[in-house]
């Protein structure tokens, strides 16, 4: 029996669909009404956290706008990468929901494309979260070292992807109310309000999640933190992530920290956990 994939794949957008709509439904009552207390529940996401959503299949961006916007997000929602940039530069959003698989500009070349600018011009940096098929680990791996934040494979749960996106937005509000403060170790310091590393006179181009971490070892130094407590810290409790992804992330912040062979920080504590100390 031969299968039609385009038949099956426009099948599953479409459930895909109507559960986010009955899900949505099921959080808001009747369509359009709000149970009472809702009011406090859509402050919690004011209308100024403006989403940006790229993605080329119809279905799989309506289904992502509609449950952001009942959510409380101001939404947009572009199709291809070329457009997306140019939104991007002249209208920034709080965060970024991008496809991998675009027309015109790919999702990681368009990443690396924010990162690039963002360091020449010493920009905050757009929270990113990717979205793909693509689920093998050196996929992730190449999502991530361009510069993405978060990586969330298809299919995927809306709630999920809710969780995730308050989880990286909660980030960004905790960093901007860290302004002025400078954090030391060795010969590495953390500006947490300018969001910028210098090793030894070195400057260095982190990703936001890379940072993130780097600036809680320094806040607890030669103190061995559990994996548990850096994903949860860094990721979130509303984290639902890959085994391996907390060692991705130590293994870029590591390559980036001995770029110029300067002696490694960041030390594995076998079946614990990392610490940050000299050797």
């Amino acid at each position: 029996m031969r299968f039609n994939w385009s038949t099956i794949l426009g099948v599953t957008l479409i459930v895909a669909t109507l559960t986010c709509a009955v899900l949505v439904g099921r959080r808001r009552g009747r369509c359009g009404l709000r149970r009472a207390g809702e009011e406090r529940e859509m402050a919690a996401h004011p209308p100024e956290r403006r989403i940006l959503v790229v993605e080329d299949e119809p279905a799989i961006a309506s289904f992502v706008r509609r449950g952001l916007i009942f959510e409380g997000f101001a939404v947009q929602a572009i199709d291809n990468g070329r457009d997306a940039l140019q939104s991007i530069r002249d209208n920034p959003p709080d965060l970024l929901v991008l496809d991998l698989m675009l027309p015109q500009v790919d999702g990681i070349e368009l990443t690396r494309r924010i990162r690039a600018a963002e360091a020449a011009e010493g920009r905050r940096q757009l929270p990113i979260l990717m979205l793909t098929a693509r689920d093998s680990i050196q996929d992730r791996i190449t999502g991530l070292d361009a510069g993405g934040d978060d990586y969330l494979v298809k299919p995927f749960n809306f709630d999920e992807l809710l969780a995730r996106i308050r989880a990286l937005l909660r980030r960004t509000t905790i960093a901007a109310t860290e302004n002025g403060e400078v954090l030391h170790f060795a010969d590495v310091s953390v500006d947490l309000g300018a969001r910028t590393v210098v090793r030894d006179g070195r400057g260095l181009q982190l990703t936001p999640r890379e940072f993130d971490l780097l600036a809680l070892f320094l806040r607890h130094p030669n103190q061995v933190l559990t994996r548990s407590t850096l994903m949860q810290r860094v990721w979130g409790e509303d984290f639902f992530g890959e085994s391996n992804v907390l060692e991705v992330v130590v293994g870029n912040l590591r390559r980036a920290l001995e770029a110029a062979d300067e002696p490694r920080l960041i030390q594995t504590v076998r079946g614990v956990g990392y610490v940050l100390r000299e050797s």
